[in-house]
């Protein structure tokens, strides 16, 4: 009996702090009954039951409030990483928010430009928060769950509501449908990232596409329709440029639900990615990869917003392409009757 005394309250020499004191004190032989007890309420006298009954609510009250107070002296609230994660489920709010508003005196082209800025914002607080996080030895599994949370708001709904709002040549259900197919792969790919990855991960690369730029693809071509729409009025460019950017105007509406569905299947796919931000801050970048930076620079400065589709274009659909294209290659051609 001592032995269990002391396994569960502790030793009798070091005391009890004020935080371990509850409003009903019990002796330690009524809490330890109590415990014992708990099981076999069902076997006692019917006189001694309801006493029991008593002692267990006092025992199974004290062990509670131990616990909690355990659980808080333990919690540590790291704060800068903890603002940076909130400050990107703002973002993907704002996004929202602009995206449905009917009250804002804009174009609705100007309110799915902002509202694809926000979301790039909120990329930006996302891929600073981990880094953060890192650096400051404040890696905690509350982080890590908080930011799949607010992932879910900004890289998961918020790019539904620009497939909504973007396209008003199908009908209502199925852009709702394509919408909601997005949001939950998107959930799906958080769950499965939180499942997979281990503390150790040294976050190199993905399997399968991450949300950030899934949702970042969706909101480029949101940045880029004012541009498209400048390019195609806009004496200064010739006729063949305003043909395409016409044309890319009304295309848009068929191509940015489709391109949703198929963001939405590599995110859950099992394609290999690169993670651009971790190999940027790291500098390790190989000359292949410095040559491609070189041209996407070069793009923005000659296309300027609608560079924008074309880089996340080539990061969601390259791997995939690549992979395929390699697994064919690499396959052996069937054999003729002669061989």
């Amino acid at each position: 009996m001592s032995e269990l005394k002391r396994s569960l309250f502790g030793s009798r020499s070091r005391g009890r702090s004020s935080e371990d004191a509850v409003d009903e004190p019990i002796d330690e032989s009524g809490e330890v009954d109590a415990v014992l007890d708990a099981e076999n309420l069902e076997t006692l006298d019917a006189s001694d039951a309801p006493g029991r009954r008593e002692k267990v609510r006092l025992g199974k009250r004290l062990l509670s409030k131990k616990n909690r107070k355990r659980r808080k002296r333990k919690f540590n609230l790291a704060v800068l990483p903890t603002l940076l994660t909130l400050g990107n489920a703002v973002c993907g709010m704002a996004a929202i928010s602009v995206a449905m508003s009917d009250s804002l005196a804009r174009q609705p082209e100007e309110k799915l430009f902002v509202a694809g800025v926000l979301i790039f914002i909120g990329m930006v607080f996302d891929a600073l928060d981990g880094s953060a996080a890192r650096l400051t030895g404040q890696e905690s599994r509350f982080g890590g769950e908080l930011d799949s949370l607010c992932d879910a708001i900004t890289f998961g709904t918020a790019p539904a509501v620009i497939v909504w709002r973007i396209s008003d040549v199908f009908p209502e259900k199925l852009s709702w449908t394509i919408g909601v197919l997005f949001t939950l792969c998107v959930l799906i790919r958080l769950a499965r990232f939180n499942v997979e990855t281990d503390d150790d991960d040294p976050h190199d690369g993905f399997e399968g596409l991450p949300s950030p730029a899934a949702a970042g693809t969706i909101a480029a071509f949101a940045i880029a329709m004012p541009d498209l729409a400048s390019i195609a009025t806009d004496p200064v460019y010739p006729e063949f440029a305003h043909i395409v950017a016409q044309y890319a105007l009304l295309s848009a509406h068929y191509v940015i639900p489709f391109l949703a569905v198929v963001l939405a299947y590599l995110m859950t796919s099992r394609f290999q990615y690169p993670h651009v931000f971790q190999q940027l801050v790291s500098g390790r970048w190989s000359t292949h990869q410095f040559g491609q930076a070189l041209f996407a620079i070069v793009g923005g400065f000659l296309l300027h917003w609608v560079a924008l589709p074309i880089a996340f274009c080539y990061y969601a659909f390259g791997p995939p392409v690549r992979s395929l294209w390699g697994s064919k290659a690499a396959s052996p051609e069937p054999a003729t009757l002669d061989e």
